[in-house]
């Protein structure tokens, strides 16, 4: 019955490890990281080169804009300087009259692609003014001289400079008047820029600069889609191994390449890995002896009690056995419970002690434990932070350990001592000591060494694990000695121990022990 409830719920188990968790979140659309890593990236490069774009149309509109207002301010300039020191080829003297100032000037003059050149005379209202427009082509879409209304509104304004919003499109003027005089009417010239031609230009540039950020942009999403991929290659790895991974076969791994955090990751995965199969196989192997241990006393009580018979001596018997099994198990189980304890955090409660007083009272409480010469071989008169009850406990163990291990007469020894990093508490006996081939198992959960002697190893081999946990627990260890002469020595370790005075000598050491005694 044990057996088979045993295999169903190891099935249970590797049911529940193989089949997929539901969580409240399994609902919501899958997205995987390498495509969320590509989006941001995508989003960062259109972001960056939209941006880019953007800034590089805005400098050359600006740059536009100031190169046409130096061009008008330069033509504005040089007229008015023929007006103030100009001479009239004709005549010899300078101007009198604005027409021929203002002819002289525009055949002169050579006007750019998006330029013109006008000098307008005043007429007779309501009509536009006379226009006289340099003799060269212009080469200009609905120039202003074919425009009779926006030379009216241009020759009338009150302002030097100005843009004029048309249909036909947008012209940044400048213009220099002429005043009118005696016999001659009013006029100035004209310098009219349309901006459309650059304006063109600067968005010319701006759209080719789109066009290669977006080659850029698909160039950017193939490459990151390659390299996402490479990169998270080993977290696709880690999740593939995870899902894979039952109670039955821990021994999938990932292989590490690089020094980068990605192999940081899956040597991390590896390690953890290591631990839950080396936790694994302890449990099952904990387990397997466990319920070997338990099976032999079941047995032995279920097989006394169905060949009871009415004798009442063999009846009396059959409860003694009873009864002696069912404390054995009693033990084991207790000790089971102990060590499992061991894994919480308060297994131990530390406190100062006083380790002359604990080793005294250990070294009194083993010598009930048999007829053996015991020796108190030295205390450390310290204040240490310590758990008492749970050093008493291990000490006491490793007496009880050192009794089995010896016959009367035998010296067992106990004491603690000081070094130079911390401290040690050693039960020391003189019997037949460990076997070479049980010295790094002795310390494992059901183990027990070779050299024990028939009816006295009644234990279930959960002894020195527990002293093994307790040391532990209190931040030490435990270690194996050979004992001067032959024999164990086992040595619970502390490193690092706050001291508050020094080691006692030999003589009071002795008077400690006449104390306790």
């Amino acid at each position: 019955m044990t057996t088979a409830t045993s295999e169903a719920d190891r099935a249970t188990t590797a049911r529940a490890a193989t089949t997929p968790v539901k969580t409240a979140d399994s609902g919501r659309p899958w997205v995987s990281a390498r495509l969320r890593i590509l989006l941001w990236l995508v989003v960062v490069m259109a972001v960056a080169l939209v941006a880019v774009a953007a800034a590089t149309r805005s400098v050359l509109l600006r740059d536009v804009d100031h190169r046409i207002d130096n061009l008008l301010a330069q033509e504005a300039e040089e007229f008015a300087n023929l007006a103030r020191r100009g001479v009239n080829p004709e005549t010899g003297q300078r101007f009198t009259a604005p027409k021929p100032l203002l002819r002289l000037f525009l055949e002169r003059q050579y006007a750019d692609p998006d330029e013109e050149l006008l000098g307008l005379i005043e007429r007779a209202d309501p009509a536009p003014p006379a226009t006289l427009v340099q003799f060269r082509e212009v080469r200009v879409d609905h120039p202003l001289a074919d425009d009779p209304r926006s030379l009216t509104a241009v020759f009338k304004s009150p302002n030097a400079t100005g843009t004029l919003h048309r249909p036909q499109g947008e012209i940044r003027w400048a213009k220099v008047e002429i005043g009118a005089s005696a016999g001659h009417p009013a006029a100035a010239f004209v310098v009219a820029f349309h901006p459309e031609g650059e304006q063109q230009k600067a968005g010319n540039i701006f759209t080719m600069l789109i066009a290669i950020s977006g080659v850029a942009l698909l160039m950017t999403i193939g490459i990151g889609w390659v390299v996402a991929g490479r990169i998270l290659r080993p977290v696709r790895l880690v999740r593939t191994t995870a899902a894979q991974l039952t109670e039955q076969d821990l021994t999938q791994r990932i292989p590490v390449q690089g020094r980068d955090d990605i192999a940081a990751l899956a040597e991390t995965f590896n390690a953890m890995l290591d631990r839950l199969e080396r936790a694994f196989a302890a449990q099952r192997e904990f387990v397997d002896d466990a319920g070997h241990e338990l099976r032999t006393p079941i047995t032995i009580v279920r097989g006394h009690l169905e060949l009871m018979g009415d004798d009442p001596a063999e009846r009396e018997e059959t409860v003694r056995i009873v009864l002696e099994e069912l404390e054995r198990m009693s033990r084991i189980v207790e000790d089971l419970l102990l060590l499992a304890k061991a894994e919480r955090p308060d297994f131990v409660s530390p406190e100062p002690v006083q380790l002359g007083e604990l080793t005294a009272d250990v070294f009194v409480k083993a010598r009930a434990l048999g007829e053996r010469e015991w020796n108190f071989a030295g205390a450390v008169d310290a204040e240490v932070l310590l758990d008492p009850q749970r050093i008493t406990q291990a000490m006491v163990q490793l007496a009880q350990n050192a009794v089995q291990h010896t016959v009367p007469g035998q010296r067992v020894s106990i004491g603690s001592r000081a070094r130079a990093d911390g401290i040690e508490l050693y039960v020391a006996d003189t019997g037949p000591g460990v076997q070479p081939q049980d010295q790094e198992v002795i310390f494992e959960r059901f183990r027990r060494g070779t050299s024990r002697r028939g009816a006295r190893a009644t234990g279930a081999g959960l002894g020195l694990a527990i002293v093994k946990a307790i040391a532990e627990g209190n931040g030490g260890a435990v270690e194996l000695r050979p004992t001067e002469g032959g024999g164990a020595t086992f040595v619970l370790v502390f490193q690092g121990l706050h001291e508050l005075h020094e080691p006692n000598d030999l003589n009071e050491g002795k008077d400690m022990e006449e104390a306790a005694l």
